[in-house]
C-alpha cells in the first residue's frame, strides 16, 4: 500500500487516481500510525514552499517523513513536494526544508532567458544524466520522453542527485534520487503513459534497488 501524506496541499486525489489505474492501492492520509504502515510514501505539494513546510510542520508530519526516510522506506516527493526534500529555499524569502537530499531551491527568474515564460507550464522532455540510468523511477521510461510540468522554482546544487533533467533554457533538475529518496519535479499523475511508468516504478522492487 501506497500512503500518500495529505497536509493540506496538494493534489492528493489526482495522484490516487493515478495509482488506482496502475492496480496499486493507496491511501490519502494525515495519521502518522497508517503513513507508518505504508509499504512507500508519496508526498505531494503545490503552491508556496514556505507555507508547505510550515503546514507540514504544525501537523508533525515533518518528522514522519524523516523518520520514514531514515529507515529505508521509499519516498517520492512530486512537484513542490519534490522542493521540500532539499535544505532550504529562497521562495519569497529564505525557508528550511526536509534536508534529506542536499541542493537550495531558486528561482527561475535571473536563470532563463527573459523570453521564457515563468512558471514553466506543459510538456517538456526528460534527458536522462550520464551515469543515473539505473534510477528506479526511470526503469520504465526512454530518454526523451515527456512529462507535465508547473513551477517556477528549481532545485540547484544538487548535482549528484540529478537522475534526469529538462531543457528550459538551461537544464533543470526533473528527477532527484538519493538511495530511498526521490523525487519529481514534474507532475506524474498528469503525465499520461509516462507518468503512470514512472509511479508503477516506484511502486515495484525497482524502487529499493
Amino acid at each position: 500500500m501506497t500512503g500518500i501524506v495529505d497536509y493540506g496541499v496538494g493534489n492528493l486525489f489526482s495522484l490516487q487516481h493515478s495509482l488506482l489505474a496502475i492496480g496499486q492501492p493507496s491511501r490519502v492520509t494525515s495519521d502518522p500510525d497508517e503513513l507508518r504502515k505504508a509499504d512507500r510514501v508519496i508526498l505531494p505539494g503545490v503552491g508556496a514552499f514556505g507555507d508547505a513546510m510550515q503546514k507540514l510542520c504544525a501537523s508533525g508530519l515533518d518528522a514522519v517523513v524523516r523518520e520514514l526516510a531514515a529507515v529505508g522506506r521509499p519516498l517520492l516527493g512530486v512537484c513542490l513536494g519534490m522542493q521540500l526534500l532539499f535544505d532550504k529555499s529562497y521562495e519569497y524569502g529564505d525557508h528550511a526544508g526536509l534536508g534529506l537530499i542536499h541542493g537550495e531551491v531558486m528561482p527561475m527568474e535571473g536563470t532563463i532567458a527573459p523570453e521564457l515564460k515563468i512558471p514553466q507550464m506543459g510538456w517538456n522532455a526528460l534527458r536522462f544524466a550520464p551515469g543515473q540510468e539505473t534510477c528506479p523511477l526511470l526503469s520504465g521510461i526512454r530518454d526523451g520522453d515527456y512529462v507535465y510540468f508547473v513551477h517556477s522554482y528549481y532545485a540547484a546544487e544538487c548535482g549528484p542527485a540529478v537522475a534526469a533533467y529538462t531543457d528550459y533554457g538551461v537544464p533543470m533538475p526533473a528527477v532527484v534520487w538519493q538511495d530511498n529518496v526521490m523525487g519529481c519535479q514534474f507532475h506524474p499523475e498528469k503525465s499520461g503513459q509516462t507518468g503512470l511508468a514512472i509511479l508503477k516504478a516506484f511502486c515495484g522492487e525497482g524502487a529499493l534497488a
